[in-house]
């Protein structure tokens, strides 16, 4: 997540509560984009001072928990750098000029000079974030997904260029003993069947028995995988986008919650401003008095309605508002309750961050030194494939 200002419920329910979800289920990586913020922030220094610490106390406070998770800041990982220069000698400039973001955001953000190198590689960059942790999968939105794709072209081609290591077949023939005599001939049954009948189950199979492992390295592992598909040693895991549910949170005008369209509501915004808000958003234009009836599809109010309401207080919605039996305030006191309801237990927990900001600097610092654990690993595979090792 880039730190570009406060967090808001649109990141609320579009982001962090998936990856509350998410960090009970996978081994997780959250970071501070904040390389990623300077391809189009670059000269603001002061948003990394005003908003890094800021952003993670809201990650913290919603439920975002460092015991299962590693939080780091992207800077603090130099390794992201290292693989996204490597990555940069072999991916062709047509790769990165035909990302749908890149010509997109250049219009979006007409006023700013984005003809940079550092925008036009933003999506390698962010590929090496993705590859150097060898992510399975990659927790984005629909708009995303292209990234992931891309991510997925970049380990291919590296893969295809740097796989083919010397004695290779003889090495992974030498994994597959290490494995034991019962796993170890498993999959080369299943390795058979996929590669001489194209048995796609087989395929699955071995690739789960692969997981499993416990006796082999990382890197005899990846070479056993791309062993079992006929190329060559697999050294950068090509990821899968996990589609992140649409956020349904509408703004204060009732487009979408965002900063730019100044329509948001903070995560620690006072209560008080938040009641304001709502109180004050516009409503079903038809509603000039009080006795004229109106329709909640054409309010804004509504779709905040669709987001925290159940079922019972909905119905006394619609049935009010069209026979003009409630007036506009009253239909918001829901929203505005359970708005607070939602904001008054995370702005509770933000406090003891506030006071004492040295405990999230040394989560970061934690998470850091597990997130640059793993990427070495990466990165030492990458430069021996490379030649840049032995030195």
């Amino acid at each position: 997540m880039r730190p570009t200002g406060r967090l808001h419920l649109g990141h609320l329910h579009g982001v962090l509560k998936n990856w509350i979800k998410l960090q009970h289920e996978y081994e997780c990586f959250f970071f501070v984009a904040d390389w990623h913020a300077l391809t189009t922030h670059y000269g603001e220094q002061d948003i990394f001072s005003e908003n890094v610490i800021e952003m993670v106390i809201d990650w913290l406070a919603v439920g975002v928990n460092p015991g299962s998770a590693a939080l780091f800041v992207q800077s603090r990982v130099p390794e992201h750098a290292e693989l996204h220069l490597l990555l940069s000698m072999i991916t062709p400039l047509g790769w990165l000029e035909r990302v749908p973001s890149y010509k997109d955001q250049q219009e979006k953000l007409s006023e700013k000079d984005l003809d940079t190198y550092g925008f036009l590689g933003y999506p390698l960059l962010q590929a090496a974030d993705i590859l150097i942790y060898r992510a399975g999968h990659v927790p984005v939105g629909a708009d995303q997904v292209a990234h992931v794709e891309l991510t997925r072209e970049v380990a291919r081609r590296f893969n295809h260029v740097y796989g083919r290591e010397p004695g290779f077949e003889e090495n992974a023939e030498a994994a597959i003993k290490k494995m034991g005599k019962k796993a170890g001939r498993l999959y080369s049954q299943l390795r058979t069947a996929y590669q001489e009948q194209g048995d796609h189950d087989a395929l699955g199979k071995a690739q789960a028995l692969l997981s499993e492992q416990q006796n082999i390295s990382i890197g005899d592992r990846e070479r056993l995988y791309g062993y079992l598909e006929g190329g060559g040693k697999m050294i950068l895991a090509e990821p899968q986008a996990l589609l992140t549910p649409a956020s349904k949170m509408p703004g204060l005008d009732g487009q979408k919650m965002s900063k730019s369209y100044n329509n948001t509501i903070s995560l620690r915004e006072p209560v008080e401003e938040v009641a304001k808000k709502i109180s004050t958003m516009p409503t079903d234009p038809a509603r000039v008095r009080l006795t004229d009836p109106g329709d909640p599809k054409n309010c804004p109010v509504w779709q905040l309605h669709e987001a925290y309401s159940d079922e019972e207080t909905k119905d006394w919605v619609v049935a009010g508002c069209k026979s003009a039996g409630i007036g506009c305030l009253e239909c918001k006191k829901p929203v505005i309750d359970a708005v607070v309801a939602e904001l008054e237990p995370i702005q509770e927990q933000a406090k003891q961050y506030e006071k004492d900001p040295d405990i999230v600097k040394s989560i970061l610092a934690e998470g850091a030194e597990t997130a640059r654990e793993c990427a070495r690993e990466t990165l030492a595979e990458v430069r021996s494939a490379i030649g840049l090792s032995g030195w």
